[in-house]
């Protein structure tokens, strides 16, 4: 699985880039990195119709482990999917801005 640090991502997200949150929303509403698209992990396989046909897809989490488990979950179904090491949590302790709200 590939994974990138939140320097890469921020580089793949100003090259727009689609990042799926794979948290649960109130984690999501509480703080994210801005334009992350909501799809919960316990919601997963049910919403992969909203998965963005892109030629990467980052995904990330709290800290990289449900983030892990959609990464490899997507490879599996042919998406090029790479995890966010360290996830929503070392985004937000590098000083990177975070969007909140519903």
């Amino acid at each position: 699985m590939q994974q990138v640090d939140v320097t890469a991502l921020e580089e793949a997200l100003a090259a727009g880039a689609p990042l799926i949150d794979v948290r649960e929303a109130d984690e999501f509403a509480e703080a994210r990195v801005p334009g992350a698209v909501l799809v919960p992990l316990s919601q997963f396989t049910a919403r992969l119709d909203e998965i963005p046909s892109a030629d990467t897809v980052y995904v990330i989490c709290a800290m990289g482990g449900r983030s892990a488990q959609a990464t490899n979950y997507l490879n599996a179904t042919g998406v090029n999917a790479v995890n966010v090491a360290g996830g929503t949590q070392a985004w937000i302790a590098s000083g990177r801005a975070v969007d909140s709200g519903a």
